[in-house]
């Protein structure tokens, strides 16, 4: 079943999710048959969004962010993740390098994608070092946890108030 649809290299291609974690393209002039196919180890592919003219951004049921290259097809890496949540929406910020992502965990994040505006796919396919995604950022795999950790204020000890509140008081 075909999921998110969008359009890649400069309106020539439409890539397709499909639930079986695969990117289907088809020529804009020739929606019979798929052109290309472009298998990811992702449970399904829910959502879609481009970066450029070759990069796009999915978002699946096993809450990774990846980062995909169109043709050459390849996986330049993950963006970031809902650990363990499926991943929703993604939208990409008209003025910013930002991707925005939403997922079952009932969080939005953030995620830098400013340095895959200048990456470049070789079409010569190298051998994978490993079978993990590489990381474009350092929040892009790990728990999550500490994502608001540099945005959250400290808030005073209530009982450190109390202390002081107990001096003031004259007693006889």
């Amino acid at each position: 079943m075909l999921l998110p649809c969008l359009l890649a290299q400069r309106g020539k291609k439409v890539a397709c999710g499909s639930s079986e974690g695969t990117i289907y393209l088809f020529n804009w002039d020739g929606f019979g048959a798929a052109s290309d196919r472009f298998a990811l180890k992702a449970e399904s592919i829910d959502c879609l969004v481009p970066i450029t003219d070759s990069v796009v951004c999915t978002g699946s049921t096993d809450g990774v962010i990846r980062a995909v290259n169109i043709l050459p097809n390849r996986v330049i890496g993950s963006v970031g993740q809902h650990v363990g949540e499926p991943i929703e929406q993604l939208a990409k910020c008209p003025t910013r390098p930002f991707l925005a992502s939403c997922g079952h965990d009932q969080k939005v994040k953030f995620w830098d994608i400013s340095s895959l505006h200048s990456i470049v796919v070789d079409d010569y396919r190298k051998k994978k070092k490993s079978g993990q995604l590489k990381s474009l950022s350092h929040k892009a795999i790990g728990t999550g946890e500490d994502f608001f950790a540099g945005l959250r204020e400290e808030v005073a000890d209530p009982d450190e108030k109390e202390d002081d509140d107990s001096d003031d008081t004259d007693s006889d």
